[in-house]
């Protein structure tokens, strides 16, 4: 029988076809240590020289990281609310970084350049240099006595709080001054975690057809809103995508994980760190789920 595939079926095999890649990396290398971590949650985990062996405990490990572990519930509200706080500053700055640097100028290749930086700090190895280079500043500060002469010029370069009193005094709302004070404070972790977002917000841009803005101009659109009425509407799929990255970018190195990998390869309490594991997954997915559908509810497809 000789059926032909509608134009629905042909782009939904394409979609399975582009993700097997990564179905056959799940199910063969990441299927199994998943199910393993999930019987570790339930298990006291006890290791030997023949490998391990497990006690099925039920829901301790759960209540222990709850309820007894000190640090769990604390470290884990706080990055919820760091994900709070940053997701919207990066993907501001993201997109006006986008915007800037597609437009048309001369050395533009420079400022490109200098924008897409931030992709190279953000890489391990320069954020460990970085990080030894001011932990060894720190210790010859503290062995020759001069740790309170880098404190103050730190203070005078990153203090806004005079910023702060000023904005305040001007009328505007205290907490919007202080949710812009933050975000200058986290100048340089933003911009550190935004260069794939710029990558991806650019690549948008430069699809969008110039005879849109061509026509705009002759009916009289201004800047702003061809702005408002052609490029947002037309990257807004890609802030879907952006958001989604962020959020798990957030979640990918902070102090969540550095308290699950010390639980289980410090303190050798696998049991617990899966049990944390879990719950942070659970968190993550549900914020993620909530957050991308309120998001993709505006989002414009120009199908």
């Amino acid at each position: 029988m000789n059926r032909k595939l509608t134009i629905r079926q042909k782009k939904s095999l394409s979609g399975v076809l582009f993700i097997m890649p990564w179905l056959l990396g799940f199910l063969f290398l990441f299927a199994v240590p998943l199910f393993q971590s999930l019987q570790f949650s339930f298990s006291q985990l006890k290791v030997n020289p023949l490998g391990y062996t497990m006690e099925f405990v039920g829901f301790h490990n759960y209540k222990e990281a709850l309820w007894v572990n000190a640090d769990f519930n604390r470290i884990l509200t706080d990055s919820v609310i760091g994900m709070i706080v940053n997701v919207p500053l990066i993907l501001f700055f993201s997109l006006f970084s986008a915007t800037l640097v597609n437009q048309k100028y001369w050395g533009r290749g420079l400022v490109r350049a200098i924008f897409f930086l931030p992709v190279i700090l953000a890489s391990g190895a320069v954020a460990a240099a970085e990080a030894g280079s001011l932990m060894n500043q720190l210790m010859i500060s503290v062995t020759s006595g001069g740790a309170s002469d880098i404190g103050a010029s730190t203070g005078q370069l990153m203090s806004s709080r005079e910023l702060g009193d000023f904005l305040v005094e001007s009328g505007i709302s205290p907490t919007f001054v202080n949710y812009l004070l933050n975000a200058v404070d986290q100048i340089y972790q933003i911009i550190s975690n935004s260069g794939v977002q710029i990558l991806i917000f650019l690549a948008g841009l430069q699809s969008i057809s110039g005879s849109l803005y061509e026509v705009a101009k002759i009916e009289g659109a201004t800047g702003y809103q061809m702005f408002w009425k052609i490029t947002f509407p037309l990257v807004s799929p890609l802030i879907l995508t952006n958001v989604i990255y962020t959020i798990i970018d957030s979640f990918s190195d902070n102090q969540m994980t550095r308290i699950i990998y010390e639980s289980a390869f410090k303190s050798l309490n696998f049991g617990l760190s899966s049990a944390m594991v879990w719950m942070y997954s659970i968190v993550v997915g549900i914020i993620l789920a909530i957050i991308g559908y309120l998001v993709s509810r505006k989002v414009f497809y120009n199908d």
